[in-house]
């Protein structure tokens, strides 16, 4: 039995080596790969108008993204992530955690990694204001590190507490319905002339960020194979590849060519 453990771990081990490979190279084929396209930052501030006695906005461009550079980013945050379980140092303590059913490096990982692509997403969808897009990555970021405290939390209790879970979906719908608004907003104004690649990038993230909250579900459940945990972390490793691959190149396709 120990030696069937003993090698699930090193096969996850392995694995885990390969994903950074895969989120390594597709970084580095953004980079090289990828067009001068920039995605505008802009803060809107009052001013007041002292002859006309009025406030009006003054908007602002901060910052202009290269988009390119940000979707590599997040798939970096993934390849590092990936190497540092599978080192010399960070393996024991990843088989640690594992058997006590935690992974801190997922959801401190996801925390940055899934709140970039959410701000990608957000910026595509017509979301540029400098605070909203901070208070998107706070909130997904949040939503990330209340599944970490769903483990934490749950290494003490006899039954399973499903608060931290119900916290983090409160925190991680926001960012959707926010951009949400402005995506279909959009959408209607520009009716067929709104870029096709878009819709598949909201529907297809809004769908896999949904699944990684029904994979702690099931895991928790410990329904069929999710009674190993082994094999949700397996789970959970595919789905971020998948999630930020599809991202990747959704935009690439539409904008980054």
């Amino acid at each position: 039995m120990e030696a069937t453990k003993e090698k699930k771990f090193v096969n996850l081990r392995k694995f885990n080596l390969a994903m950074g490979f895969l989120h390594l190279v597709q970084g580095g084929l953004m980079l090289w790969l990828s067009n001068n396209y920039r995605l505008p930052v802009k803060t809107n501030f009052l001013s007041y108008n002292d002859v006309t006695g009025e406030f009006y906005f003054v908007t602002d461009i901060v910052a202009n993204l290269p988009l390119g550079v940000m979707i590599a980013m997040f798939l970096f945050v993934s390849a590092i992530a990936h190497f540092s379980l599978a080192s010399p140092k960070g393996y024991p303590w990843y088989v640690k955690n594992l058997e006590k059913g935690i992974n801190y490096a997922r959801w401190y990982e996801y925390a940055i990694s899934s709140s970039i692509m959410i701000v990608v997403i957000a910026m595509l969808s017509g979301i540029y204001e400098l605070s909203s897009l901070l208070l998107i990555f706070a909130l997904n970021a949040t939503m990330n590190l209340f599944g970490l405290m769903m483990e934490l939390h749950n290494q003490t209790t006899q039954k399973t507490n499903w608060t931290s879970y119900i916290f983090g979906c409160f925190a991680g719908i926001v960012p959707w319905i926010v951009i949400g608004i402005y995506f279909f907003g959009a959408v209607l104004l520009a009716g067929k002339d709104f870029p096709e690649f878009v819709i598949g990038i909201f529907v297809s993230l809004a769908v896999f960020f949904n699944i990684f909250a029904i994979n702690m579900v099931l895991q928790y459940r410990k329904k069929g194979k999710w009674a190993d945990y082994l094999y949700g972390e397996k789970v959970y490793v595919i789905l971020s590849l998948v999630a930020k691959s599809a991202l990747a190149w959704q935009v690439f396709a539409g904008t980054l060519r």
